[in-house]
């Protein structure tokens, strides 16, 4: 009678066989993961459990057996994962890590390399700039103007509840433009959930609604805003009515961040981008890429209404932003041109 252990090479051999006829033969995957995790190699098991899942996809079609041997081969490929796991916490706090204090650029990476989050890259829809570092909220130790434009927020709010009297100053963020063609947006063109009063609109200012907010405008005069003429800055109050939701999206170009500064902001109304999730807090601000898929949830019972402005990279230099300025305006001064990012 043979060993166990010569029963497992007998299976890992028959099962090398039949890969070697057809590398994506199920049971053959399976039969080698089989003997791979008898013979005590439950990495490699692993690797070859995972490929039968793959090959499997939704399983349509597959016979009953095979069935559960694929779901035995999803426990085994989940259980080796959390071993692995567990190994590399163990061995990274014994080298100093701790994810609370440590880098979060390294934390990132690991939670990646386990599969707990998916990488998010910049995804412009109009214009790349390369070589930008790809954030999803910008460090506040970059933005040292932050501070003061929290500290306007109770002066900020008094004049955004002026203009909340009089609701029809408020337009659906998405409208339709009568010189390009339109597509749905994600179900938000002129859907009213989503409104805007702006006092800064493509660059240009909206003199009788700036002429009412002098403290926010004032709150903004040190902060770099991003400017192109005919097309940035932006600076609005954006409502988002109870239980609505912006549903996730790219931002236009990489070289601004997009600022919110929380004015009324309910509990349940959240925001996202990429693997990280926030609540809105009342003078709480942040800055974000904007490129990198984001999308908005407001689950309270109130409307959630916030500030937002853009910004100027950090990383761009004065000659770097003079130059994406002087484009754009090229880019508006060949023909009939264009406004709000239209080619």
């Amino acid at each position: 009678m043979p060993t166990t252990e010569q029963g497992h090479r007998i299976d890992l051999e028959a099962a090398d066989r039949g890969l070697a006829n057809n590398p994506h033969d199920l049971r053959a995957l399976i039969a080698k993961g089989d003997a791979l995790a008898g013979l005590g190699d439950s990495r490699a098991a692993a690797s070859f459990y995972s490929s039968a899942l793959r090959t499997a996809g939704d399983g349509n079609g597959l016979a009953p057996g095979v069935i559960a041997d694929l779901r035995r081969a999803q426990a085994a490929v989940q259980a080796q994962a959390q071993r692995f796991e567990a190994h590399l916490t163990t061995s990274l706090a014994g080298a100093g890590f701790d994810a609370a204090t440590s880098s979060d650029r390294f934390a990132l990476s690991l939670d990646l390399m386990a599969g707990r989050k998916r990488l998010y890259q910049q995804e412009p829809c109009f214009y790349l700039f390369p070589g930008l570092p790809q954030i999803q909220f910008q460090p506040r130790e970059t933005l040292p103007w932050l501070a003061g434009v929290e500290a306007a927020a109770a002066e900020i709010r008094s004049e955004l509840e002026a203009l909340l009297a009089e609701p029809e100053l408020f337009r659906p963020y998405v409208e339709p433009r009568a010189d390009r063609p339109n597509r749905d947006a994600v179900g938000m063109m002129s859907n009213a959930d989503w409104s805007a009063l702006f006092l800064w609109k493509d660059g240009e200012e909206q003199p009788e609604i700036a002429r009412r907010c002098p403290r926010t405008l004032a709150a903004l005069a040190e902060v770099p805003l991003c400017r192109v003429p005919g097309r940035t800055p932006s600076i609005l109050f954006s409502k988002l009515k109870a239980g609505a939701r912006i549903p996730p999206h790219h931002g236009l170009i990489n070289t601004r961040l997009i600022c919110h500064l929380p004015l009324i902001a309910p509990p349940g109304s959240r925001f996202r981008v990429g693997n990280d999730t926030r609540d809105w807090r009342e003078g709480q601000a942040w800055a974000f890429d904007d490129t990198i898929e984001h999308e908005a949830a407001n689950d309270s019972g109130l409307d959630r209404t916030i500030l937002i402005f853009d910004v100027w990279k950090p990383e761009l230099s004065d000659e770097e932003r003079a130059l994406v300025s002087a484009l754009f305006q090229a880019v508006d001064g060949y023909g009939a041109g264009g406004q709000a990012w239209g080619v």
